[in-house]
């Protein structure tokens, strides 16, 4: 399975950006899939996902009203929709694929629900 993340970049301050990750290996849209985002010298932390299907999506809460998660199935691919960022947005963002397939249960938010991620995109917010 391979995960390609791109879409990074450095942005001002209210400005806005769009990360795509790319799936390959195997059905994309048995799985759930995530963002993740990790900062120097922090941990990676959850940032949003969404079911399989697209029916069902979860945010952390640093992301509500700003980010939106979406995918397209046919295409094999997830997207993180990023509005009015700001200097705390700044890390490498990870996609991530859920370990289990036609998962029905809450979201998940947790590193060890994945087992496979992108080897990340760079995002600087600048002041």
């Amino acid at each position: 399975v391979q995960l390609v993340e791109s879409g990074g970049g450095l942005v001002q301050a209210g400005g806005s950006l769009r990360l795509s990750c790319a799936a390959s290996g195997r059905t994309f849209s048995s799985y759930d899939m995530a963002w993740f985002r990790q900062a120097p010298g922090k941990e990676r932390e959850f940032v949003a996902a969404i079911r399989w299907n697209g029916g069902r999506t979860s945010y952390a809460e640093s992301a509500k009203g700003r980010f939106t998660i979406s995918r397209d199935n046919a295409q094999s691919t997830v997207y993180l929709q990023m509005n009015n960022l700001n200097p705390e947005d700044t890390a490498v963002y990870y996609c991530a694929s859920d370990r289990r397939p036609y998962y029905t249960g809450n979201m998940r938010a947790l590193r060890s629900d994945y087992d496979y991620w992108g080897q990340g995109t760079q995002v600087t917010v600048s002041s």
